[in-house]
C-alpha cells in the first residue's frame, strides 16, 4: 500500500489522465439532449411519451451506480472507464439513427448506466488521486466535467447547425471522445488502493448518511435550475423567450469557474467555511432571486447561485473519501445514488409545490435546504 501511494503521489499524469477522463463523462452526457427534438419528430411520440422515454436514461444510471463500486474495487478503475466510454461511444450513434420506441428505450437505459458507471468509477480515481496527494484536487477534476459539458453541448450544436445530421453530428462526437479516452488510457488506476477484503455492499450509515441528503438538496438544487430557471425568468420576471436561457447559462458559466479555483481556495482555507460559505452563498442567490423584480439582479443572482453551489458537491465527495464509517468506494456509490434521485425527482417536487402555491414559494424552499446544508456543514467535516 505504501509503495502504491508513493509511485501514486510522483505521478502527475495520473492527475492529468483522471482530468481527461472527467472532461469525457461531461462531454458525453449533453451529446444527447440537442437529439431530442429529432428523437421525437422520428419516433412521432407525443410529450408524456417522450418524458417516459427520457427516463430511462436516469434509471439506468441508478440502476448501475451501485454495481460500478464493486467492479472498480475489484478491477481498479482502469478497465471499467475503457469498458464504459466503448458503450457509451456505441450507443451514441443509436440515439440518433434508431427509429423504435422499444429499441431506443433500451439503448437509453444503456447509455443511462454508462454514464452512472463512470461517474462513480471516475469519482473513485479522483478520491485516489486526491488522497495520495494530500490536497484538495476534487473541484478541479468536477471543473474538467463542468467544461466537458459546455465543450460537448455546444460541438454537437455547432454540427447540427452546419446542417450535419444528427448521426453524422454523433459520429464526431464519438471520435473525439474515443481520442481523449486513447489519451488518457495508459494512465488510470489499475488498483484503488482500497483494502481488497472490504465488503462488497455495506449499508449507509453515519456521516455517509448525512452526506448523501446533503447531496440530494445539492443535486435537487441544480436540477431545479436546469428545469425551471428558464420558466422563472419569463413567467415571473417578464424577461423574453429568447433570453430565458440566460438564468441556467449563467449558472452553469459561474459554476464551472468555481470549480476550476475551487481547489486553491479549499486548501486556503478548509472543507468546513467552504461548505459553509457556498451553501450561505448559494441560498443567498435564490432568495435574491426571490426578492428583487429586476431583471438585471435576477440573473446576477444565479450567478451568485453558481459560484456558491460549485465546490459543494466535490468538497463532499472529497469527505466521504476520507471517513471511516464505510469502504470509501461504497460510499461513493450511495452519495451518488441517492444524489441522483435528487436530479431525478427535485424537478418534480418544485413543480408540485410551484402548484400549490407559486414558483417563488418553491425556489423559496429550495433555498431553505440549502441553508440546511449550511447548518449541516460543521458535522460532516469534522
Amino acid at each position: 500500500m505504501c509503495r502504491y501511494l508513493c509511485l501514486l503521489r510522483a505521478a502527475h499524469p495520473v492527475r492529468v489522465a483522471t482530468r481527461v477522463v472527467f472532461f469525457i463523462a461531461g462531454f458525453a452526457m449533453p451529446a444527447w439532449a440537442p437529439l431530442v427534438p429529432f428523437a421525437k419528430a422520428r419516433l412521432a411520440i407525443n410529450d408524456a411519451s417522450l418524458g417516459l422515454l427520457m427516463l430511462c436514461l436516469g434509471i439506468g444510471s441508478l440502476l448501475a451506480m451501485p454495481l460500478a463500486a464493486p467492479w472498480a474495487h475489484r478491477l481498479g478503475c482502469k478497465r471499467p472507464i475503457i469498458a464504459v466510454a466503448c458503450v457509451l461511444g456505441a450507443t451514441l450513434p443509436l440515439l440518433a439513427w434508431l427509429e423504435s420506441m422499444p429499441l431506443l428505450a433500451l439503448t437509453l437505459l444503456l447509455f443511462g448506466a454508462g454514464l452512472g458507471t463512470l461517474d462513480i468509477t471516475m469519482n473513485i480515481q479522483a478520491v485516489a488521486v486526491e488522497k495520495a496527494s494530500g490536497r484538495a484536487m476534487m473541484s478541479g477534476f468536477h471543473g474538467f466535467f463542468s467544461l466537458g459539458g459546455i465543450a460537448g453541448a455546444g460541438l454537437v450544436s455547432a454540427l447540427l447547425a452546419c446542417a450535419l445530421t444528427p448521426l453524422a453530428s454523433v459520429l464526431v462526437i464519438v471520435a473525439v471522445l474515443l481520442a481523449l479516452l486513447a489519451l488518457a488510457a495508459g494512465q488510470l488506476l489499475t488498483q484503488t488502493g482500497e483494502d481488497p477484503s472490504a465488503p462488497l455492499f455495506v449499508r449507509p450509515r453515519g456521516r455517509v448518511l448525512a452526506i448523501g441528503l446533503l447531496c440530494f438538496i445539492l443535486f435537487l438544487t441544480e436540477g431545479a435550475m436546469l428545469d425551471w430557471s428558464a420558466l422563472f425568468l419569463t413567467h415571473e420576471r417578464g424577461m423574453s423567450g429568447a433570453s430565458g436561457g440566460l438564468g441556467y447559462a449563467l449558472f452553469c458559466i459561474s459554476m464551472t469557474l468555481g470549480r476550476l479555483c475551487g481547489d486553491r481556495l479549499i486548501n486556503h482555507i478548509g472543507r468546513f467555511r467552504m461548505l459553509l460559505g457556498g451553501s450561505l452563498c448559494a441560498a443567498a442567490g435564490l432568495l435574491l432571486a426571490i426578492a428583487i423584480d429586476v431583471p438585471a439582479v435576477t440573473l446576477f443572482s444565479f450567478l451568485l447561485l453558481g459560484l456558491g453551489a460549485a465546490n459543494l458537491v466535490p468538497l463532499l465527495f472529497s469527505v466521504v473519501g476520507d471517513q471511516r464509517d464505510m469502504p470509501p468506494h461504497l460510499a461513493l456509490a450511495a452519495i451518488s445514488g441517492v444524489g441522483y434521485a435528487g436530479i431525478l425527482t427535485g424537478p418534480a417536487l418544485i413543480g408540485f409545490i410551484a402548484h400549490l402555491t407559486s414558483l417563488y414559494v418553491a425556489f423559496g424552499c429550495v433555498a431553505v435546504l440549502l441553508l440546511v446544508v449550511s447548518a449541516s456543514a460543521r458535522r460532516v467535516t469534522h
